[in-house]
This record gives structure tokens, C-alpha cells and sequence, in this order.
């Protein structure tokens, strides 16, 4: 559980846990997304159909998604300094050892090995969330969020790399870049007080099925929902849009890389500024905010390029209608800044609702989102193949952002009459007030104990 109060002689650590995990889980975050650029030149390699395709780039993310669960307890349990240096170590000999494929099948057993960079998320929630108190718990974990630009950094570079060098000396730069990161973590960072405390005092880490003990409430998996979407689909698109732009608008790869990186830029840096407005407003208003705009955006990318002929008077009348290459960029610059709000509120739950087991909880929340990421460019691929429209893809998006929203307001309405019955509607109560209790019907923040904290429907 993060301290309320933040003692002098940690405030040192707590700077360096913060800045060294962002740094991390961008590197992380970097080799976790490499094949949104090698996969391109892989493809071409070995002849890949759009379903295989979306397989190949999809498979690390399932790695990093799986892990989350298991890694997110075993920071809790060992410290976080440990196994985020082992984590990146791993995914460093991985990367490398992805050079020496030579057939789709061993490509796709290598990216199951890379993706273990992925469940360093999990690791740095828990990690990161035992150095803050819970007021500002939102505003440290956007910040590590951040690291997200890690995508945006690959789409960025590993173009000029391949273009110069060939996609292999992509994945070896990437490879040493992440062992340098790991040496320097573990030589830099401390234990967190949580398990600085329990070394002092001698005491043990709680039992495993103690710690998965949360995962049986409903709130835990409408929260991983919420993330299926919002950091899923923001993984989805940062491996899927750059042959998106070459295939609809037949731009190249260097091109289509830097476009992308458009996207993935606000939807990572501005994942800090959702920790703020998570912490001044409620995360449940900054939801509202991400669900209500990404149904518009996704909504106005699913329109498919029609043309239209109608029999005028003098002859026939014909038209298009299409989402033009700027107004696309515009749009998907939009979407990626809502959702960046939205990561920051979905984990600005976790540690106000279970302060004991952010690990647990933040792993499996961040597992089903990362299978977004791994799920949702499979779903693309097929599409593509079955539908054999390319805006297919936002059409998924626009179903599953519309059911998270549906889902999110009606559990707000019950949740809201069971405790206030006279109430009609969802009222603007901020359900992370100090405390973790819901403010009053006058807008006062109640009190509230650990053991009563409100349960969400």
C-alpha cells in the first residue's frame, strides 16, 4: 500500500523510481511495438496475407499481455527493482535472438519472446504506486504512462534503420538498448518502502491467492474493459496504422512510420495530463470525456470511401464521399489524445479501490488491455481479408467504445440509486474523493475507511 505521507529521506528514491520506470517502459515500450516497422519488410519477406500479418504483429503483444498478472504479484511480493531488470534482460535476449529466424513460424515463436517487454507495465504500476500517496497517485502513474512514446519512438526511427541497414540490425539496436536500460535501472533505483519495510521488519509477502482474491468483483473486469479499449486499441492502432496510411493513401514506409507516430505521440504524452485531471475531477468525468469523443471519432473513421450516383434532371450525378489524407491525421490526433486521457483514469481506480493489491489488480486490468493490443490487429487483418473494406477496422472500434460506454453509464446508475435513492440519473460525484469515498450529494468529499470503500456495480 502507497504511504500517505511521503517521509524527507524518500523523496530522493521516489524521484528516481519515477524517472527511471518512464524511461524503462519507453525502451520497453519501444522493442514491445518493433514489428509495426520490421513486420512491414518481414511480410513482404515471406509472402504474408493481412491475416498472418496481423498474427505476426499481434503475437508480442500477447506475451506482454499474459505476463502482466503474474508479474504485477510478483512486484508486490519482490520489489519492483528486481523484476523490471529482469523483465528487460529477458526481452533484451529475445530481441536479439529474433535475428536468427528464418520461417513465419520461428518469427512468431521469437515475437512470443519479445513481448515480455510489454509486461513492464504492471511491473511499473506496482512499482511506481508504493512511492505515492493516493492524492497524487494519478499524476505519478500518467507521468509513467508516458512511456507509451516508446511506439512513437520505433515508428520514428526504426524506418531509417531498416531502409539503411535491414530490419535486423533494427531488432540488435533495440536488443542493446534495452540491456543498457536494465543495467542502469538496477544500479540506480531502490527497493520501494513497502518492501523496504518488510525487510526491516521480516515480515512475509502476502499469499498468492490473497492477492488474486480481488479479481472475483465485477468492477475489476468493467475496469479492464474500459482498458481494452483505451489502451488496447491505442496498441492496436500504433502497429496497425502505418500500413494502414500505405495501403489507403500509398504513402511508404518511412512516410507511413512517421504519421503513425503521430497518433502515438499525444495518445502517450498527454497520459500525464489524464493523471491530473484524474486527481482534480474524477476519473469517472475524464471516462465520459474519452468514451463520448472516441464514439465520434471512431464513428467518422468507419465511413468508407463511397461513391455516389444520383439521377438529376439533366443526366447523371456522380460523387464521393471519402475522409481525406489530412482530415484522417486530424481525426486520428484526436482519438489518440482522448485515449490518452483514458489510460490515466482506468489506473487511477486501481490503487484508490485496492490500495493491497495494485499488483493483482493492475496486472489483470492491463492484461485485458494489452490483449486488446494483440486481439484487435488479428480482428483487422481478417477483416480486411473478409470484409475487404480497409475502414473496417474503426468500425470494430466504434462497437466496442459504444458497449464500454453503455456498460460504464449504467453501472453508474445503479451504483448511484443504491447509495442515494432519490438520485435519477448519474450525478457528477467523483468516486475517487480522498479517501476512495464518493463526494456527498453536496458536492462535500465523505470519509471513508479502507473498509468502506465504495463499490462500483
Amino acid at each position: 500500500m502507497a504511504s500517505q505521507a511521503t517521509p524527507a529521506a524518500n523523496l530522493g528514491g521516489q524521484s528516481t523510481a519515477l524517472i527511471m520506470s518512464t524511461v524503462a517502459f519507453t525502451v520497453c515500450f519501444a522493442v514491445w511495438t518493433i514489428f509495426s516497422i520490421i513486420g512491414i519488410q518481414i511480410k513482404k519477406d515471406l509472402g504474408l496475407n493481412e491475416t498472418q500479418f496481423g498474427l505476426l504483429i499481434g503475437t508480442p503483444i500477447l506475451t506482454g499481455s499474459l505476463s502482466r498478472l503474474l508479474l504485477g504479484i510478483w512486484t508486490d511480493q519482490y520489489g519492483g527493482r528486481l523484476v523490471y531488470t529482469v523483465v528487460m534482460v529477458a526481452a533484451a535476449t529475445a530481441t536479439w535472438l529474433l535475428t536468427t529466424a528464418y520461417s513465419y513460424e520461428t518469427f512468431l515463436l521469437a515475437a512470443l519472446g519479445v513481448g515480455i517487454a510489454g509486461g513492464s507495465f504492471a511491473v511499473g504500476v506496482a512499482y511506481v504506486s508504493k512511492w505515492y500517496p493516493k492524492q497524487k497517485q494519478g499524476t505519478a502513474l500518467g507521468i509513467f504512462g508516458m512511456g507509451n512514446v516508446g511506439a512513437a519512438v520505433t515508428k520514428f526511427v526504426a524506418p531509417f534503420v531498416m531502409v539503411a541497414f535491414g530490419w535486423e540490425m533494427v531488432a540488435k539496436v533495440w536488443a542493446v538498448a534495452l540491456l543498457v536500460m536494465a543495467v542502469l535501472f538496477l544500479l540506480v533505483t531502490k527497493d520501494d518502502p513497502a518492501l523496504a519495510e518488510r525487510k526491516r521488519t521480516g515480515a512475509k509477502p502476502e499469499p498468492l491467492l490473497a492477492q488474486l482474491a480481488p479479481l472475483k468483483n465485477l468492477q475489476v473486469w468493467r475496469f479492464s474493459l474500459y482498458y481494452f479499449f483505451v489502451f488496447g486499441a491505442f496498441v492496436a492502432l500504433a502497429l496497425w496504422l502505418p500500413r494502414y496510411y500505405m495501403g489507403v493513401y500509398g504513402l511508404d514506409v518511412k512516410a507511413a512510420g512517421m504519421l503513425g507516430a503521430a497518433y502515438s505521440i499525444p495518445a502517450s504524452l498527454f497520459r500525464a495530463y489524464g493523471g491530473v485531471l484524474s486527481d482534480k475531477y474524477g476519473a469517472r468525468r475524464v471516462m465520459y470525456w474519452t468514451f463520448i469523443v472516441s464514439v465520434i471519432c471512431t464513428f467518422l473513421l468507419s465511413y468508407p470511401a463511397t461513391d455516389y450516383t444520383v439521377h438529376g434532371i439533366k443526366g447523371p450525378i456522380t460523387f464521393t464521399i471519402a475522409i481525406g489524407f489530412i482530415p484522417f491525421t486530424l481525426i486520428a490526433f484526436v482519438l489518440g489524445f482522448f485515449m490518452s486521457l483514458g489510460k490515466a483514469a482506468v489506473y487511477k481506480h486501481i490503487p484508490v479501490y485496492y490500495p493491497n493489491h495494485v499488483g493483482a489488480v493492475g496486472g489483470v486490468v492491463g492484461l485485458i488491455g494489452g490483449l486488446g493490443g494483440f486481439i484487435l490487429p488479428i480482428a483487422f487483418g481478417a477483416l480486411n481479408d473478409i470484409v475487404g473494406v480497409w475502414t473496417s477496422c474503426f468500425m470494430l472500434l466504434f462497437v466496442l467504445v459504444a458497449t464500454a460506454l453503455t456498460w460504464m453509464h449504467f453501472a453508474i446508475i445503479r451504483m448511484e440509486r443504491r447509495k442515494h435513492p432519490a438520485l435519477r440519473g448519474p450525478q457528477d460525484l467523483p468516486e475517487l474523493a480522498e479517501g476512495g469515498a464518493p463526494a456527498s450529494v453536496s458536492g462535500k468529499p465523505q470519509t471513508a475507511s479502507a473498509s468502506v470503500r465504495p463499490k462500483e456495480a
